[in-house]
């Protein structure tokens, strides 16, 4: 059985996929920097913020909890969403190990 492609790449490189995909879709950027500035949110208030179909801001949220930035609790019959505090510090780490490395040579 041949090798998956993320088999073929570190760690690293696939955490920062990852999260690359995660912020790839502005409505997920959207998402994140209201949980931030409110805490927690159930995905009917991200509609109206938003302004996006249910459906469309549920995938997205599917989409932010697989890569662990995000968490959701069940409350009654909602979920209520939040930033997972310490899947963000681990993402704040693994970025910028990435963004701070330093250029050593001249191009071509």
């Amino acid at each position: 059985m041949g090798l998956t492609k993320a088999e073929i790449f570190t760690d690293q490189q696939n955490q920062i996929s990852l999260i690359a995909k995660a912020f790839g879709h502005p409505a997920r950027v959207a998402i994140l920097q209201h949980l931030f500035k409110i805490n927690s949110c159930i995905c009917g208030d991200l509609v109206e913020e938003i302004g996006l179909a249910q459906p469309t801001i549920s995938q997205h949220l599917k989409e932010l909890k697989s890569t662990g930035l995000i968490q959701g609790n069940i409350e009654g019959t909602s979920v209520c969403y939040c930033i997972n505090k310490d899947s963000w510090s681990k993402m704040k780490t693994v970025i910028l190990d990435f963004l701070n490395q330093d250029i050593n040579m001249n191009c071509c």
